[in-house]
């Protein structure tokens, strides 16, 4: 049988260019498709931080005129990663985020700057480059919510298409003066095309004209059908909900391999867990924190936003510090999370450290290093740090929300006495079952032999991409009229 030729259009690609989970999937999906008779290219910005990195590329295609300015099409590989970059130094060729300038503001023409993706997207599907024409098109998120619209609207032969949410929060929302200047038609200008409450829906748009809509959790599929947490597109989603596909992710095991990572002070696996214990006193004596073998380590990894629900978890502090806990926190955000969480470093000297920003070797040393991995999220599409946690035999402790809820067995009685458990679950999101969750996590940790079989079992779950990968080329597949 023929291999499926399928492009992912991204704004991110991990190890190239990340601000967050889109790009660990959008960098392991390809390779763990190959192994499935699925070739998939990813077109992606030629950002700086991505053209530094690159030795090689070759020329496939050049625009006279691309939104403004000249622009090219290069392919290239990267970590066996085939890529499409659009070179477009008018549109990307900026420092620091994709999305925001420094001052944290987006950049005025990310209306162009995205279009511009879908429109090359949406190009290649159709037959640009002679030597690569997809079956499917399979367009991540908002920045690239706009490619099967211009499949629609272009009224010519089309590949199939496939979009994916990552967050539902994110949308992608522009003003109607921007529909000519990115090449839409005005009878796109519709509540059934991509108008949305008075603007351009970049994301409306991949979920209205898109022949398969995905999430990254098959709990989050559901969420997303109710007014709470539809993000005022739960009609439409309600509407398309015979397409809707629910597929929980993968985390890159090479990467995050604790018998392999050169991050860690020690390497460890589930027959020899023992070694683990040195990379908690190496995170101990990195963070500042006192050595006190008996206190519940507890580490985040995190963006710092009310999404996550740290607010939350700043109110639960006293009680974490109450039961002998510590904490370690890495990420960065909102100012006053980061200010509340600095403030209580300075309450609890030797229990809490934080370092603000991202640190990829400091992310694997706390996965390592903590006892639990904490992710009190309001609502979590998937979820990767609590993948990596279960990898590396950190106890999640996680709201029953999304992807969590569908990734992590809650140590309840029966899960307890059947041996089954990988981590505590709570729900309602808020700070009461917070701190019963903790109490509970404490709790079994006083209990060695208990906690570690919840350790063990999460090492020995595949949290790999091989089963998601044969859920999406089986979709793929049943666009294309194929046997699975």
């Amino acid at each position: 049988m023929a291999k499926i030729k399928v492009l992912s259009v991204t704004s991110e690609i991990f190890p190239l260019i990340k601000t967050g989970g889109l790009a660990d999937v959008a960098g392991a999906l390809p390779l763990a498709l190959g192994r499935l008779d699925v070739e998939m290219r990813t077109l992606v910005p030629c950002y700086p931080a991505i053209r530094e990195k690159l030795k090689k590329a070759v020329l496939e295609h050049e625009f006279a005129d691309f939104y403004g300015g000249k622009a090219r099409l290069l392919s290239a590989t990267f970590n066996d990663l085939p890529l499409l970059l659009l070179e477009a130094p008018h549109l990307y060729d900026r420092p620091g985020n994709p999305y925001v300038m420094a001052d944290g503001q987006n950049w005025p023409d990310n209306a162009a700057r995205f279009a511009a993706l879908a429109r090359a997207g949406a190009s290649i599907g159709q037959g640009l480059l002679a030597g690569f024409k997809p079956d499917i098109v399979h367009a991540h998120d908002w920045q690239a919510g706009l490619v099967p619209a211009f499949l629609h609207y272009d009224a010519r032969p089309a590949p199939k298409t496939v979009m994916t949410v990552h967050n539902l929060a994110f949308q992608g929302q522009f003003g109607p003066e921007w529909l000519a200047r990115i090449g839409l038609p005005p009878q796109a200008w519709h509540t059934d095309g991509v108008e949305y409450y008075g603007t351009i829906g970049y994301l409306k748009a991949g979920l209205r004209f898109a022949d398969k809509i995905t999430t990254v959790s098959p709990t989050y599929a559901v969420e997303i059908r109710s007014p709470a947490a539809g993000m005022g597109l739960d009609g439409l989603i309600n509407a398309r909900a015979g397409d809707l596909v629910g597929i929980i992710n993968g985390i890159d095991t090479r990467v995050w391999d604790p018998g392999s990572d050169d991050a860690l002070e020690s390497t460890f696996d589930s027959d020899h867990f023992g070694a683990r214990w040195a990379n908690r006193k190496a995170l101990q004596e990195r963070m500042g924190l006192d050595q006190d073998p008996d206190a519940l380590l507890c580490g985040i990894v995190t963006r710092l936003s009310w999404q996550k629900g740290l607010d939350l978890l700043l109110e639960a502090i006293p009680a974490l510090m109450r039961l002998g806990g510590q904490l370690v926190l890495l990420g960065a955000g909102d100012a006053n999370l980061e200010s509340g969480f600095r403030a209580a470093a300075a309450t609890y000297p030797g229990r809490i450290a934080c370092e603000f920003g991202y640190d990829e070797r400091l992310a694997h040393q706390i996965q390592a290093g903590s006892d639990s991995i904490l992710v009190p999220s309001r609502f979590e599409p998937c979820g990767l740090t609590q993948l990596c946690a279960l990898r590396y035999g950190a106890v999640p402790i996680v709201a029953r929300v999304g992807g969590l809820a569908d990734t992590v067995i809650d140590a309840n009685e029966m899960a307890l006495a059947n041996g089954v458990a990988t981590g505590i679950q709570f729900f309602p999101v808020a700070r009461e079952p917070l701190i019963e969750a903790l109490t509970r996590a404490a709790r079994l940790f006083a209990v060695p032999d208990d906690w570690q079989l919840m350790q063990t079992n999460g090492m020995n779950t595949d949290v790999s991409w091989s089963g998601p990968a044969r859920r999406y080329a089986d979709l793929y597949r049943s666009l294309l009229g194929r046997a699975a």
